[in-house]
């Protein structure tokens, strides 16, 4: 059946001749076994000995082109010369096809370096602990504000890691739990967090510029930097970025000009987190028994509406 499938082929594909034993000297120079090529043409063993027997003068052009391939060598290289010395058949284009694959090996060798160098630096990436940062929707000028990072060292992770934020223009670091690592710059504060497993949370305060215009967005940036292999890793603080400046409490996560009883619950567990970094409770408690309040632009404070 194999060698009438062969024939039909021939009638009805283009052909060249090979000199069989060209291909058999090629194959065995290089150490390469009958099945590898026979893989990589994508057809059976027998075949490949039928063609260095001389059992199919002809073969298809297209194989003939897998078959150089396969051997590593130019087209021209495996086809029978005809008395003028020229192969059996020149539209075969070698020289291209070899340029073609030589250019091809390069490509393949970058991508595949590019993949390895993908997963290694996923790895590494992998072990610095994620951190996500809360914020208040509003704040108002003059008023200090609290921020929160929840970090997660995760269980493979025992290196420690420096934790940085830089704060909106303008605005004053005020306290943190833990302290803050030395004295606060103007506009970033940085903390250092000890090897460990598990979760752990940074709490500080902010000071909204007195002179802070209402209606804009105020940006906080930060990031987690982890040492691994001796190369300092970076990854960004997810979670929220901005401040609106308003003449709206911190506490009032709707703007709505009152502290409710949704909002009176988390203020109180955040103030309570955050004792002794300048959180003002007594104004948040009496906003809410009130009924609501109002912002004095001259004294820089909330007036709570009895």
């Amino acid at each position: 059946m194999e060698q009438s499938s062969e024939k039909t082929e021939k009638s009805t594909l283009p052909v060249v001749a090979i000199d069989g034993a060209k291909i058999k000297s090629i194959r065995e120079a290089k150490q390469l076994t009958q099945l590898y090529v026979a893989s990589v043409v994508g057809v059976t063993t027998d075949t490949i000995s039928r063609w260095e027997n001389n059992r199919y003068p002809t073969i298809r052009r297209d194989n003939a082109e897998k078959l150089a391939a396969a051997l590593e060598v130019d087209p021209g290289a495996i086809l029978k010369r005809e008395e003028g010395g020229e192969e059996s058949d020149e539209a075969l284009s070698s020289p291209k096809r070899s340029r073609h694959r030589r250019f091809l090996v390069p490509v393949i060798a970058l991508a595949v370096f590019l993949a390895i160098a993908a997963v290694f630096l996923s790895r590494q990436m992998s072990v610095i602990p994620t951190a996500e940062r809360n914020l208040p929707a509003f704040g108002a000028p003059g008023e200090i504000i609290p921020v929160q990072i929840k970090i997660d060292r995760k269980d493979a992770g025992t290196e420690g890691f420096i934790v940085k934020e830089k704060l909106p223009a303008g605005w004053r670091f005020t306290n943190s739990l833990p302290p803050a690592a030395g004295k606060a710059n103007v506009d970033e504060v940085k903390w250092l967090i000890p090897a460990g497993t598990g979760s752990v949370a940074i709490s500080y305060t902010v000071r909204i510029p007195p002179l802070a215009g209402l209606k804009t967005p105020a940006l906080f940036t930060g990031e987690v930097v982890v040492n691994v292999d001796k190369i300092s890793r970076r990854k960004s603080l997810s979670g929220d970025t901005t401040v609106t400046v308003d003449a709206v409490h911190w506490a009032d996560e709707n703007g709505d000009g009152r502290i409710d009883d949704d909002e009176i619950m988390p203020a109180f567990y955040l103030t309570d987190e955050m004792k002794g970094l300048g959180l003002d409770w007594d104004t948040v408690e009496g906003i809410w028994n009130g009924k609501g309040y109002s912002w004095d632009f001259q004294k820089k404070q909330f007036v709570i509406i009895r």
